[in-house]
């Protein structure tokens, strides 16, 4: 599976951003997608994800004012950032779990997110 991410940027505070995935291989095997981020300095965090039948998880800091989608036609995981903040400032990943597995699987490249105060 090979996933491709894009949609990042430059946005002010308070601003939107969405990002997308599309994943090409082997989409039909898989099961969660996710997003992730990693701050300078900091550990990846799991943002949110989403499984097949679409049932959704965030992590604390974004509930609210993010959103994680997917377009199973499509093979693509979308993450719909509102009210950004400077700690929103991070790479954000995608990645996938395959059917089977417990952990996620493939990763895409990352796009930069930057949120100016």
């Amino acid at each position: 599976v090979q996933l491709q991410a894009s949609g990042g940027g430059l946005v002010q505070a308070g601003g939107s951003l969405r990002l997308s995935c599309a994943a090409s291989g082997s989409p039909f095997s898989i099961d969660v997608m996710g997003w992730h981020r990693q701050a300078p300095g900091k550990q990846r965090e799991l943002v949110a994800h989403i499984t097949a039948g679409g049932i959704t998880n965030y992590v604390n800091s974004v509930k609210g004012r993010f959103t994680i989608s997917r377009d199973n036609a499509k093979n693509t995981v979308y993450l719909q950032m509102n009210s950004l903040k400077p700690e929103d400032t991070a790479v954000y990943y995608c990645a996938v779990v395959i059917r089977g597995s417990w952990k996620y699987d493939f990763w895409g490249q990352g796009t930069q997110v930057t949120v100016s105060s």
